[in-house]
């Protein structure tokens, strides 16, 4: 059997890269199932996925309108976030000397625990969206402009030497040298504070908010509505792969020749 010239066995391969993900995932729904089944457990312990998904679908508008309240304030913090990694990693890039002074304080922002951050942002700011973006950006920024100083840091020297024989400004050696070169680190870092969005917004909502699933979270658990607990937990995983997927796409829109030949056919 020949392949075609225009698709490699290894492309075909790479089309069904989440087939042994999905199987891993059938096989545990269907052994939860089961265990629930087999032992007896009460829904207010362990509800069976069955169970989850068709209470799921019943409240299904109630999720749906906190997990929009919720993605909203987690698009709005993030591109806060990228504004103030960018702004951060910028100004380190083109005066190298505060990297000694800034980088600690960056780092010791990442030791702060949410559960003790997020009440005092709420303490301090009210209920509004502010303390929420706040935290928001609090929980993603550190990732992404570590991501940018690195990718900066790691243009060769040589390419820099020779754009500086030729009279380039520091702006033009930045636009043509380090920007790009900082592409590959940055979409990492960005696929990873992107999924701590979400992790941070659900902090600041059960922390104190009036929408989200956060809030609904707390409800339903103080209803001991475990099957809507955890429907609503699968729809922050959702969300969150949701999420994934679009700075994934980003990459191959913005910076594809940063991206794998197996990655660019996945994506």
């Amino acid at each position: 059997m020949t392949t075609s010239a225009n698709q490699s066995p290894n492309t075909t391969k790479s089309h069904w890269w989440w087939l042994p993900s999905a199987i891993t995932v059938i096989i545990l729904i269907a052994i939860w199932e089961a265990a629930v089944s087999i032992f007896g457990i009460r829904p207010s312990v362990l509800p069976a996925p069955s169970r989850v998904f068709t209470q799921g679908l019943a409240h299904f508008p109630d999720l749906a309108t906190n997990a929009l309240a919720t993605l909203s304030v987690t698009l709005i913090g993030f591109g806060a976030s990228l504004l103030v990694s960018w702004t951060i990693a910028i100004t380190i890039d083109f005066h190298p000397r505060l990297r000694q002074a800034v980088m600690p304080l960056l780092v010791a922002s990442q030791t702060i625990p949410l559960v003790v951050i997020a009440p005092l942002m709420i303490l301090w700011f009210g209920f509004g969206l502010l303390p929420k973006v706040l935290l928001v950006i609090l929980v993603t920024f550190f990732p992404t402009t570590l991501g940018l100083i690195e990718g900066f840091a790691a243009t060769p020297s040589t390419k820099t030497d020779l754009l500086t024989s030729l009279d380039a400004t520091a702006w033009q050696q930045f636009r043509l040298l380090r920007l790009p070169s900082a592409m590959p680190s940055f979409f990492t870092s960005l696929r990873i504070s992107i999924t701590y969005a979400v992790v941070g917004t659900i902090f600041a909502e059960y922390a104190g908010s009036s929408s989200g699933l956060g809030v609904y979270l707390a409800l339903q658990r103080n209803s001991f509505r475990t099957d809507l607990v955890l429907a609503a937990v699968i729809m922050i995983a959702l969300l969150s792969l949701a999420l994934f997927g679009l700075a994934a796409l980003a990459q191959r829109l913005i910076a594809p020749w940063t991206l794998k030949l197996d990655d660019r056919h996945r994506l």
